[in-house]
């Protein structure tokens, strides 16, 4: 009772072709069922002849794996256990080469009780070891139905301890009980009539099969020309079915039961099934196999056929190479163009080198690129400018309320064009908070000068080959945003605005703001030279318009190349008058709403921008009012239908929609803001200050109040940032010395800790230009005494009470106005300032110049003479 498993599944002999190998099987000695105790000696392989008895022994058993052996096949396998080597080598010795072979069962399927069976006989061993050991230990393990199999042939292994051999089953077995070795019983196959027409349908349709598969698969004809017959199979019904079972490839159930099956009809019944499952699976890969090759071939065949066709016409003349028709291209745009001497000389010897360059290689690829941009660049190519004041101005004015500082500044441009008969390009940097029309006005200038306009931004941009290109040799590589621009335009002298200039990054791929240095140096812009082309290229006739936010974000260097345009936030007369003008046609026309459908009142877009839109641009109130046609398109839509619904003759479909402040609320939701400020009423301690930050002018109050402790000092809050912890010292020291010199008596100082806070205590602040805010609200609170109503101040103070000049007059003033303060209180080093102020913006404000606190007491407490 020995296992092992099959290495290979068959010998292998050399047979001419398909016919041959039937006509041979014919003419094969086959094995008479009467022949049970002689058994002739094959006429093919020399076998010896030897005798099996009527009663078999007990016979030494192998288990196979993955399928069942049949009569009359050969198979050859390796025994790797000595101990079984040494008992197959005794049993030739003794005259009787026999071992019986028998399927192992699967334990997979089905099988756990069998399998707890084998594995309850073995002790302390890991589970599944019946299936690596090389012995039988129950019956169970292995199918009753094997074969009886004749050793042919063996030969040691490299190691001498196991055994390489060949076999030839002789006859099926049945195994019936288990000792030291297996004992077995031969089975005959149960009689049969050859002439039976069941038996002669079956085996004509099982070598109609065969014939079938052997002619689609190959390697399927091989595999059947490769097996070694003994017997004539189509003599002999039985072993044509064993023949079948051989041949397939089916699960190691299915062929068991062919094995185990004695009557004729039932196994050829069986073994033609196994065959027709083979025969589907041979009819599936040849279908698939055909029609890759179909494709293959039809590629193929378009190949050559468009080879020869090149062939024949370049002989004839009729077409030149492709490549060649690629440098005439490209020779014939470069004709057209005015290329610099040095731009000329790179063209020529890139062509040179396209030349002598294979199509299919990468380099091919590479170089045409390079060409290709080198040629798309405007060289001596200009848009025609209008150099006419007047018109610039017009179109101006259409696009835009307002900004007249830009305007002025582009009308001075056109005018010394006009004198000069030409302009060179310009670097000119808006600045402002959003909303107020810095893009969009770039986009206007460049209509009023009829110039092409590219637009792209830099923020968050840290790669410096953003704008100055790749260098040819990485893998994509491409030119910057600059020369982009300049193919995208087709002109020398278009707008290019580079759009938020202030957020700039900077990374480990080097200083963007540093590359625009020689972008934006008129002395050093004439000869740019991008990674990628590597060539000069003149963009001193590009009229560059930057954009930022805030203008202490931009790089010094940067800002000595530039002219800056400050552009302030809008008050309430110019957001009406943006509103009117631009905003409500635009969305009326995208509403879909006529003029005599909505009409939108003074009144209502007074308290729009009152209540709910009060930041320094109008990008919210842009927003706003196209939310209120929306709404309104929608009322019309739902009341048209309703009509249609309802056929009332009652609702009048042309109703009028009206925007008032009563029904604001209705389309736009509650108002954001409640008032115009934080206290209508100011009370001891708290002053209105102005500040100036990025977004535009911003009112803010300073509260101070009485901390109940004994030791005097002075606590902050509000996220005050170094300079404005500073500014609160300073005028905590000199509120002291003032009420101490003012008011002798006066001893609050002495007596009282102070806490000042500044409100939205979420938002960081900064900024000297609180000084004398801080400074009136301790002297306030010192003197119990509220600050005359409507009043808001900015100005730094000194330690010694010296009011000093701030920035940002203008943004502070339409902060003051916005937020309600008829008064204002500046510096009055900005007396020039504020003259060149717009009379719009300065009406209805009553302001106060002072250069020293003393000033500043006696306009909030009404001290003056």
């Amino acid at each position: 009772m020995l296992l092992t498993g099959l290495n290979k599944r068959c010998i292998h002999t050399t047979i001419p072709n398909f016919k041959g190998l039937f006509s041979r099987i014919r003419k094969a000695a086959t094995i008479s069922e009467s022949e049970v105790e002689d058994v002739p000696a094959e006429p093919s392989t020399g076998l010896s002849r030897l005798t099996i008895p009527q009663l078999l022994p007990e016979l030494i058993s192998i288990p196979v794996t993955k399928r069942p052996l049949f009569p009359s096949f050969y198979k050859s396998f390796s025994v790797k256990d000595q101990n079984v080597a040494d008992a197959i080598q005794k049993t030739i010795q003794k005259g009787q080469p026999y071992i019986g072979l028998f399927l192992r069962k699967t334990v997979f399927k089905d099988e756990n009780a069998k399998m707890e069976e084998v594995l309850r006989t073995r002790e302390n061993v890991e589970e599944n070891s019946a299936l690596k050991s090389e012995t039988i230990k129950t019956i169970n393990e292995v199918y009753r139905f094997g074969v009886l199999a004749q050793v042919v042939n063996v030969a040691k292994t490299e190691d001498a301890t196991g055994l390489h051999t060949i076999i030839y089953p002789r006859r099926r077995i049945r195994l019936y009980a288990l000792v030291s070795k297996a004992r077995v019983e031969t089975l005959k196959d149960e009689k049969f009539d050859k002439e039976n027409g069941v038996v002669k349908a079956l085996t004509n349709e099982i070598y109609s099969g065969l014939s079938e598969i052997a002619r689609m698969n190959g390697f399927f004809r091989e595999h059947i020309a490769n097996l070694q017959l003994t017997a004539n199979v189509f003599d002999n019904p039985a072993q044509l079915a064993d023949f079948v079972a051989v041949l397939v490839s089916a699960e190691p159930e299915e062929l068991q039961e062919v094995l185990e099956s004695l009557v004729i009809e039932e196994r050829l019944r069986k073994a033609l099934v196994l065959l027709k499952k083979e025969l589907v699976n041979a009819r599936l890969q040849n279908s698939i196999s055909k029609d890759i090759e179909q494709r293959i071939n039809q590629r193929q065949r378009e190949y050559y056929l468009m080879e020869q066709m090149k062939s024949i016409k370049k002989e004839l003349g009729l077409e030149s190479d492709g490549k060649e028709k690629v440098i005439e291209n490209f020779k014939e745009k470069a004709k057209e163009l005015k290329m610099p001497e040095q731009a000329a000389k790179v063209f020529n010897e890139e062509i040179s080198k396209l030349n002598v360059l294979e199509p299919s290689g990468a380099e091919f690829n590479i170089t045409r690129s390079y060409i290709e941009w080198l040629v798309s660049l405007p060289w001596g190519k200009q848009k025609e400018e209008i150099l006419n004041v007047a018109k610039a101005g017009v179109i101006l004015d259409e696009d835009h309320y307002g900004l007249k500082d830009v305007k002025k500044r582009i009308l001075e441009f056109v005018a010394v064009g006009r004198l000069n008969q030409g302009v060179q390009g310009k670097i000119i940097c808006l600045v402002g908070p959003p909303g107020v029309g810095k893009t969009s006005i770039g986009r206007s200038i460049a209509r009023a000068l009829n110039r092409d306009f590219f637009r792209f931004s830099v923020g968050g941009l840290s790669d410096v080959a953003e704008l100055k290109g790749h260098r040819r040799t990485y893998v994509g590589a491409m030119p910057g945003k600059l020369i982009q621009a300049l193919k995208r335009v087709q002109s020398e002298n278009p707008l290019i605005l580079i759009d938020e200039v202030d957020k700039l990054g900077k990374g480990h791929q080097g200083d963007p703001a540093s590359a625009l240095l020689e972008v934006l140096d008129p002395e050093q812009n004439n000869s740019f030279v991008d990674h990628y082309l590597d060539v000069p290229v003149d963009l001193s006739k590009v009229l560059f318009v930057l954009t930022a936010n805030d203008q202490s974000l931009i790089p010094e260097p940067l800002q000595d190349r530039m002219e800056i345009i400050n552009l302030s936030g809008y008050v309430q007369e110019e957001k009406v008058e943006i509103a009117k003008q631009y905003l409500i046609p635009k969305a009326l026309k995208e509403s879909g709403l006529s003029k005599d459908e909505i009409e939108f009142s003074d009144s209502a877009l007074n308290d729009l921008i009152r209540w709910y839109c009060r930041e320094n641009g109008v990008r919210s109130l842009k927003k706003k009012i196209e939310q209120i046609f929306r709404r309104a398109a929608l009322k019309k839509v739902e009341n048209s239908e309703k009509i249609e619904n309802e056929k009332s003759e009652l609702l009048d479909e042309n109703v009028k929609t009206e925007i008032v402040p009563e029904n604001l609320k209705d389309f736009i939701g509650q108002p954001i803001y409640t008032s115009d400020r934080l206290y209508e009423t100011t009370p001891p301690g708290i002053v209105m200050g102005l500040a100036w930050t990025s977004n535009g002018g911003a009112a803010f109050f300073v509260e101070t109040l009485i901390d109940p402790s004994d030791k005097p000092q002075i606590q902050t809050t509000g996220q005050l940032g170094k300079v404005m912890e500073e500014s609160v010292e300073i005028a905590y020291s000199f509120a002291k010395s003032f009420i101490a010199s003012k008011f002798p008596e006066n001893d609050f100082f002495k007596k009282h800790a102070i806490h000042l806070h500044v409100p939205e205590g979420a938002m960081p602040k900064d900024g000297p230009s609180a000084g004398i805010t801080m400074t009136s609200a301790l002297v306030s609170l010192a003197l119990n005494q509220s600050i005359n109503q409507g009043i808001a101040m900015t100005g730094e103070i000194t330690l010694t009470g010296k009011v000093l000049a701030i920035g940002g007059l203008k943004e502070k003033t339409i902060a003051a106005k916005r937020a309600g303060a008829n008064t204002i209180i500046c510096p009055k080093a900005n007396l020039n300032a504020w003259s060149e102020l717009p009379d719009y913006i300065k009406k209805d404000v009553n302001i106060h110049f002072v250069d020293h606190f003393s000033q500043v007491y006696d306009i909030i407490f009404n001290k003056q003479e």
